[in-house]
């Protein structure tokens, strides 16, 4: 696995889900999701702190915000290694969608039933005021994402054989 080359992927993936989001933002004026708490919550964690009973209620904490983009990131990271060892050889230098498509729509998995029950949301937002949107928001952006992996493997991929090349 060339690491530089996933990491480049993580990142256009998740860049790609933020400025979908702020397309949806505008066009739509769906709100875009709270990183923010994200760092609140990691935040907690040094303290002992992995779940609460309402993360919103919990006093801020110094740079959550910087924690939650971050996190954000190196999520999205994480994730597209995990799609790069699962892919059949060779995805990085001929992507296709079905892959990417499939791990982006796997990863909804942790923010409905690690994230938002720690978060006091209850699995998959089922203590939300309106459950079915929450998870129809969690899915779409965890499907764009998967699209975001395929559309930066693609546009990373001539630079990836340059880069090769250049190396030879």
């Amino acid at each position: 696995m060339d690491t530089l080359n996933t990491i480049a992927l993580g990142i256009g993936a998740t860049a790609f889900t933020d400025l979908w989001g702020a397309a949806a933002r505008r066009a739509f004026n769906v709100p875009p999701p709270n990183y923010c708490v994200v760092g609140r919550w990691l935040r907690y964690m040094p303290s002992g702190a992995f779940r609460h009973r309402s993360i919103a209620a919990a006093a801020a904490m110094p740079a959550e915000c910087a924690a939650g983009w971050a996190a954000h990131y190196v999520t999205g990271t994480v994730f597209a290694t995990v799609l790069v060892i699962l892919a059949p050889a060779g995805w990085l230098r001929e992507p296709t969608l079905l892959p990417a498509m499939l791990v982006g729509i796997a990863t909804v998995a942790f923010p409905f039933f690690v994230m938002q029950p720690a978060f006091g949301f209850g699995m998959a937002a089922s203590k939300t005021p309106n459950p079915m949107q929450a998870r129809r928001r969690s899915l779409m952006t965890h499907a764009v994402f998967g699209l975001g992996l395929y559309v930066a493997a693609l546009g990373l991929a001539p630079v990836f054989a340059a880069l090769r090349g250049a190396g030879s």
